[in-house]
């Protein structure tokens, strides 16, 4: 039985106020639940901001919860994220401290498309073409840096080219076919399971790492975000990588360190990076990257899409209802249930 007092709820970083405009928001009518828009960091204002949450809302990954954080929330007994987990919640603590955890799933194919028009954008260097036009400036990518191979500005067919794909999960799988749909060569590493499927699905999988660097045209992470993945494209990975490569990371900005692609770009090689995920959201205007003439850079947008928000935020808040209504489901933690009952 759902309870009659109003609960506490609390949904972040709503960026684009676009959840109070869903139709799944009417689930949310009867309570009492309050949106926040604008993004604060560090421990003290979000603890100001959570004081009274009784049940958390994440979007993605925008929001860090913490044990330290968690320590200053002594009535926040549910977080529910939309999508996958990611390790930007401390599970462990929030089960030290009894509170509940869940999460649903993501569509593949809303990264997956995105990822493929980023591609596109930087193979043709659509955005920097359009940003020229604005000013004034005809048939001008702006490409004119020393460093840039001859004729860069151009951009490239795809046809004929090898895409790389670093990690072969349901994203990966995706973009593959997308390629290949292209009439690329695929070209594939990961571990030892998905570069025999890929096989099966008619891929190449790569013969090592270095070659998966050293051959791409276009090279695309799709690596899960966790503390063995963090920086595992070094310096020297991309520096084998082509002049006239491209280097696409919609996955996690933690899988290479920014200072490590600076340097790269820099140098030249790759020629070019498409990013949608960056080190520190929302980014600060003077960050490098975004100052680098071949860095084509997106504000994590690879996963904000309509039917995406209908359907993850639908379930995150049939998961509030069913928690508050004594039914917990899609709980990460279950056992935390023995530490505390149901709201």
């Amino acid at each position: 039985m759902v309870h009659n007092r109003a609960m506490n709820i609390v949904i972040l970083d709503d960026y684009q106020d676009a959840v109070r405009k869903l139709a799944c928001a009417s689930k949310l009518d009867a309570l009492n639940a309050k949106v926040y828009t604008n993004t604060i960091k560090g421990v003290g204002q979000l603890s100001v901001r959570l004081r009274d949450a009784e049940i958390l809302v994440l979007i993605r990954e925008r929001t860090a919860i913490t044990r330290q954080l968690l320590e200053k929330l002594p009535r926040l007994r549910l977080i529910v994220q939309t999508g996958s987990l990611g390790n930007h919640i401390d599970v462990q603590a929030c089960t030290e401290r009894g509170v509940a955890v869940a999460a649903g799933e993501e569509d593949p194919n809303t990264i997956a498309e995105f990822t493929w028009a980023l591609l596109m954008s930087a193979a043709r260097r659509i955005p920097q073409y359009m940003a020229n036009l604005r000013h004034g400036v005809w048939q001008q990518s702006g490409f004119k840096a020393a460093s840039m191979p001859a004729n860069f500005g151009l951009g490239t067919v795809l046809t004929g080219k090898t895409l790389g794909i670093w990690g072969f999960g349901p994203v990966g799988q995706l973009v593959a076919g997308y390629g290949k749909a292209f009439g690329m060569r695929v070209l594939v590493w990961g571990s030892a399971a998905s570069r025999e499927t890929a096989s099966q699905a008619g891929h190449t999988p790569a013969s090592s790492r270095d070659q998966l660097f050293a051959e791409s045209d276009f090279l695309s992470l799709h690596l899960r975000g966790s503390a063995e993945t963090r920086g595992i494209v070094g310096l020297d990975d991309l520096s084998r990588m082509k002049t006239t490569a491209v280097f696409i990371n919609t996955a996690h900005a933690e899988l290479v360190h920014s200072d490590v692609l600076i340097a790269a770009l820099n140098r030249g090689r790759p020629g070019m990076a498409a990013l949608d995920v960056l080190e520190q959201e929302p980014v600060m205007p003077g960050n490098t990257l975004l100052r680098l003439e071949n860095c084509l850079c997106t504000p994590h947008i690879a996963d904000v899409e309509l039917q995406s928000y209908e359907r993850e935020f639908g379930a995150a808040f049939d998961t509030v209802r069913a928690f508050i209504a004594g039914q917990p489901v899609d709980l990460v933690n279950p056992e935390v249930l023995q530490l505390r009952m149901p709201l």
